[in-house]
């Protein structure tokens, strides 16, 4: 769950890194991602006492964007994917790209990528669509070029 973009959870859900209690450590990335979510003295309480969080404890966190029943899961998650939908896949690439690196280096190499992310976008047909679409009055429609 820590790799993912985007978490949703139902409200039964239980979730925790745990693994102090079975004598190992998390694995997969979990002694570093989770620091860089919630900030390393919480990572460090949740993993050295291997509590198990509930699915609001987690929302609260950060860990999740929203917790909703079994019977509303499916459609809280198409409907986030059908608002990023509506935006420039190139744009979204981009800022998903910048987004993800902003916690791998300083803020002055952050900045630079995203410049250069930034200048992906500047010249595609997607930007040159929306703006023809907002000087029409229209909702663009995008091609991902």
């Amino acid at each position: 769950m820590l790799a993912c973009d985007f978490a949703i959870c139902t409200e039964n859900a239980v979730m925790g890194l745990t693994e102090t209690s079975w004598g190992i450590i998390p694995g997969a990335g979990g002694t570093q991602r989770l620091p860089r979510v919630v900030g390393e003295m919480k990572a460090k309480e949740l993993i050295l006492t291997a509590k198990r969080l509930t699915a609001m404890e987690a929302k609260e966190l950060g860990l999740v964007l929203s917790v909703v029943s079994q019977e509303q899961l499916m459609g809280e998650a198409r409907e986030l994917a059908m608002a990023m939908l509506k935006n420039a896949p190139i744009a979204l690439r981009q800022a998903n790209f910048a987004i993800k690196q902003a916690g791998n280096v300083d803020l002055q190499t952050g900045l630079a990528l995203e410049a250069k992310a930034y200048e992906l976008t500047l010249h595609s047909e997607d930007r040159k669509e929306a703006l023809l679409a907002f000087s029409e009055k229209r909702k663009p429609v995008f091609s991902g070029n």
